[in-house]
């Protein structure tokens, strides 16, 4: 008799993000208010009620995101590196990406392509 196969684990592992304007000693010449933040879990992005945040900042950060949302080797800078200036050279702000908790998701409910056998 032979035993049926276990199943394919199809799980990864990303961090939600928390990403918040920080003041500096410069000026904030744009919208930006101290204090203000979003979240990512997996690929959505969770305001709260009323909130915003600059599209241009937005712009600046969004390449990043998907990289701090997975793991990395503690050497790396992308563990390491926390805070992205704002992408006006006149602005004081300061956006910073702070890992909460791992989120597990399955592959097989993120895409229709399959993976390799």
């Amino acid at each position: 008799m032979t035993t049926p196969a276990a199943p394919h684990d199809d799980t990864f592992e990303l961090y939600d993000l928390r990403v918040e304007v920080v003041a500096t000693e410069r000026p904030m010449v744009c919208q930006h208010v101290a204090g203000a933040a979003f979240e990512v879990h997996g690929e959505l992005l969770v305001m709260g009620a009323g909130q915003t945040f600059s599209i241009y900042a937005l712009a600046a950060i969004l390449p990043l995101l998907p990289a701090k949302q997975r793991l990395t080797h503690p050497h790396d800078w992308m563990t390491t590196d926390a805070e992205i200036a704002c992408p006006d050279p006149h602005c004081g702000a300061r956006f910073r990406i702070t890992r909460l908790g791992r989120r597990t998701f399955s592959h097989a409910a993120t895409t229709v392509v399959p993976l390799p056998r």
